[in-house]
């Protein structure tokens, strides 16, 4: 409700300003200052440009508040061992359209300021100059085969499975449908059985083929748990439409499309309990249970946790599509994970 009435609000603004436009052309109109041909006055021109140079403080105030206002509501450190790339990539890109973003603006505002239009004032004629040409052509190419080159680095290192034996890999398959994941861990064998579709049934969610032996020992799950500096290799498969796996805290983002598997390879390198002690998790969730306050008074404190959220818009339960993450030293995922029923034991209940 109050979101319509903020709405209709912009809307009744919107409709007033107009019909005073229509007042002043009328009221200019009759007092015979109407004249169509008539181009603004010196005194118009500079009024507008300095106009044009109080909406630039304006506006470059508001984007460096808006900076500093949300800045602690960003992602954290990374938590894998490619992260600081994809954030060094992130922030390299930043800086370089911030530049450009300053300067460009600066110009355009200050240009308007500086050359308004004046009483006999005479535009130069300035055609065509091949130094200029050459020079803005050359700069951008560049700067953009650097970033392409060092991008495509970042990636084939991101993307890269080789870097470890296949025996180190920690194989574990997120099944992904509307509206939840399950978690499925390879058994000893270190090998995904068949599946088929056809196979799903309430007590076999992921449709796994009870004859073929690599299924035996596997382990399905309604959590992630990772065991902290080990790499682990994740395959992706989806029951019904494309869902996009996200783990924000660690850079990683892979899509899940039906008929078809992907994968994607990281070590984590940090657990839940050392991000829950990290200052700027400790002042982010600060806040985020100061507004949770104000809101629903009562609630109970929010403490962090590792997300794999859905990343593509995927239905009317999309944004409650989550699985929570548990990064913890390897003897606890060891003692969580020889907790959990195998799919066997699980079949012949």
């Amino acid at each position: 409700m109050i979101g319509f009435l903020i709405s209709l609000g912009i809307i009744l603004l919107i409709i007033a300003g107009v019909q005073l436009v229509k007042v002043l052309d009328l009221s200019a109109e009759l007092q015979g200052k109407g004249n169509e041909n008539e181009v603004s006055t010196e005194g118009e021109n500079r009024t507008n440009g300095t106009l044009y140079f109080l909406f630039m403080i304006a506006f470059f105030g508001f984007v460096i508040w808006l900076t500093a206002r949300y800045k602690d509501f960003l992602l954290p450190a990374p938590a894998s061992e490619h992260g600081q790339g994809i954030d060094d990539m992130m922030h390299l890109n930043l800086v370089i359209i911030a530049i450009v973003f300053f300067i460009t603006n600066i110009l355009l505002f200050f240009f308007a300021f500086r050359y308004y239009g004046r009483k006999n004032g005479k535009a130069t004629f300035y055609p065509h100059n091949n130094k200029l040409e050459v020079a803005w052509t050359i700069t951008p190419m560049i700067a953009l085969a650097g970033l392409i080159t060092y991008g495509l680095t970042i990636w084939n290192s991101t993307m890269s499975t080789t870097k470890y034996a296949p025996d180190e890999y920690l194989k574990i398959e997120l099944y992904a449908k509307q509206f939840d994941w399950t978690a499925h861990y390879a058994g000893a064998d270190k090998a995904f059985g068949k599946a088929s579709y056809r196979l799903i049934t309430p007590a076999n969610v992921l449709g796994l083929d009870s004859t073929d032996a690599h299924n035996a020992d596997d382990k399905i799950t309604k959590e992630l748990h990772l065991p902290v500096n080990k790499p682990v290799l994740l395959t992706f498969r989806s029951r019904d439409v494309i869902h996009s796996a996200y783990l924000p805290h660690f850079r990683v983002q892979m899509n899940c499309v039906p008929g078809m598997t992907t994968q994607f390879a990281f070590t984590p390198t940090k657990t839940t309990a050392e991000m829950r002690q990290d200052p700027f998790v400790i002042n982010k969730y600060a806040k985020i249970n100061e507004l949770r306050h104000e809101r629903l008074p009562g609630e109970e404190d929010v403490q962090f946790d590792y997300l794999l959220l859905c990343n593509k818009i995927c239905g009317t339960a999309h944004n409650n599509m989550q699985l929570k993450v548990v990064v913890e030293t390897e003897e606890e995922f060891n003692a969580w994970l020889a907790q959990q029923s195998t799919f066997i034991d699980n079949t012949t209940k």
